[in-house]
């Protein structure tokens, strides 16, 4: 599941939570240093990177566009501070609505003729809908397929496109394939940081012998409870079996109950379900099912467990003062291969940029934010948390050590990158039994096999 719908704990929460915020663009006064010329002299002082907009698009002094979010606040206002410099040096009025009702709403605007001109899709399932239900949403244009094509490539470009036609590309991403430990406790007790699968138990092996729990885990998260165990389930998926069949297990090519997924389970449950490894500072193996995904990690810093498998935007989950870097008091490294036959495999996140008009503007605004330049101006103003899969990125400007690896992996040539399956399967099963059946597995030791099988018995 995507970071938006993960950390509000359900995919639609809450009451509408409407803002319309207009933000004023410079050279409305017609002097000569305004938007149209490219000269604004209060704002970045710099427009040579906007000129192509009016070059390619026309004349965008006074337009206004439209830009429909479930991103509320705070994290709503680094998204209106990274359009201004753009809206300055092209004179295009973006106006942001932030809603929790984003995805209950959504449809029912476009159905009743209100659609926003371009949206922030959470998740490819729910820009699949949109365009296959609706037939409202428009082509990307040229400009954002050759971003596209040059800063993310086909993995993502897939991801954005409906029965072959591009229709969005990727705004903010996140690394799921992630386990944080304290680099102090790992130094002191003489641990290294594990390159492989086979390190990373034999290294569990040796916190046992040690006296100590390798591990800590919590899966609750509301209605949504189970979410972090079918993470578990994809990361090793993509490891044991590799992208090819992983895609045929998110489109059920092969059965939720094939051999192939009783391996995953199987090989999830050695750490999960093993009561020598689990549940570090709070519990036994079912404690993980009452664990909140939030506190699941929390006994690393007191020392009770030494590893947590969670995404890259666990890091607001830790305390304040507690210092998030490589020689710091918790720090992350990447989740371990299997075997090297399917390369350095990344499980992750990311919204998408969709647009319900073609207008110059729309497309004006669509293209920036596919474009390195918006990337950049993200990262500016964006404090720990945010990144980009947009290779055109500046690493340097992420302000977290593990953003800064994250983006790092993204750019990584050898990444083998894939979408979180659950946001990939149909509702029923990828936000409805792979999370319960998960958390039965877990809370109720639901046998292996009967939780696959129900899990397909419920695919429509």
């Amino acid at each position: 599941m995507t970071l938006n719908r993960k950390r509000t704990g359900a995919a639609v929460v809450g009451c509408l939570a409407g803002l319309s915020l207009v933000l004023t663009a410079c050279g409305d006064d017609g002097d000569d240093g305004g938007a149209a010329t490219g000269g604004d002299d209060e704002g970045n002082g710099d427009c040579a990177d906007y000129e192509k907009y009016t070059e390619t698009y026309g004349d965008l002094d006074g337009t206004t566009v439209t830009v429909y979010s479930s991103i509320v606040t705070p994290e709503d206002q680094p998204h209106i501070d990274s359009w201004v410099p753009f809206e300055e040096c092209t004179g295009i009025d973006v106006v942001g609505e932030f809603s929790k009702e984003f995805e209950a709403q959504l449809i029912v605007r476009v159905q009743s003729g209100s659609a926003p001109d371009i949206a922030y899709m959470p998740q490819p399932g729910l820009l699949q809908t949109v365009v296959r239900d609706t037939d409202a949403v428009v082509p990307a244009p040229a400009g954002v397929e050759a971003n596209v094509d040059e800063f993310f490539g086909e993995d993502w470009r897939g991801y954005g496109s409906v029965d072959g036609t591009l229709y969005a590309a990727p705004l903010g991403a996140n690394v799921k394939s992630f386990v944080w430990y304290s680099p102090s406790a790992f130094s002191e007790a003489g641990y290294e940081v594990p390159e492989t699968w086979d390190d990373m138990i034999a290294l569990s092996d040796q916190i046992v012998a040690d006296g100590g729990k390798p591990w800590c885990a919590g899966i609750g998260s509301g209605d949504a409870t189970g979410w972090p165990a079918t993470d578990w389930m994809e990361d090793v998926m993509l490891r044991e079996h590799g992208p090819d069949v992983y895609d045929q297990w998110y489109t059920h090519e092969i059965p939720f109950n094939s051999p192939e997924v009783a391996d995953v389970l199987e090989r999830v449950g050695s750490i999960l379900k093993n009561e020598d490894y689990v549940n570090g500072g709070l519990g036994g193996v079912q404690s993980i099912a009452s664990t909140t995904f939030q506190d699941g990690g929390l006994p690393i810093i007191d020392g009770n467990c030494f590893m947590h498998r969670q995404a890259s935007f666990y890091q607001a989950n830790w305390p304040e003062g507690t210092t998030v870097a490589e020689d710091g008091d918790v720090f992350a490294f990447y989740f371990p291969t299997i075997t090297e036959e399917f390369g350095r495999p990344l499980l992750g996140g990311a919204e998408f940029v969709a647009a319900f008009d073609d207008r110059p503007e729309v497309q004006a605004v669509q293209e920036f934010l596919s474009s390195p330049e918006w990337a950049n101006e993200k990262a500016k103003v964006s404090g720990p948390g945010w990144l980009s899969a947009n290779t055109g990125l500046d690493i340097s400007l992420l302000e977290s050590p593990i953003d800064q690896l994250s983006a790092e992996l993204f750019q990584d040539p050898e990444a083998v990158f894939r979408f979180d399956a659950s946001d990939l399967m149909p509702g029923e099963v990828g936000a409805g039994t792979f999370w319960t059946e998960m958390t039965n597995w877990i809370a109720n030791d639901k046998d292996n096999q009967a939780v696959l099988d129900a899990i397909e018995s419920s695919w429509p």
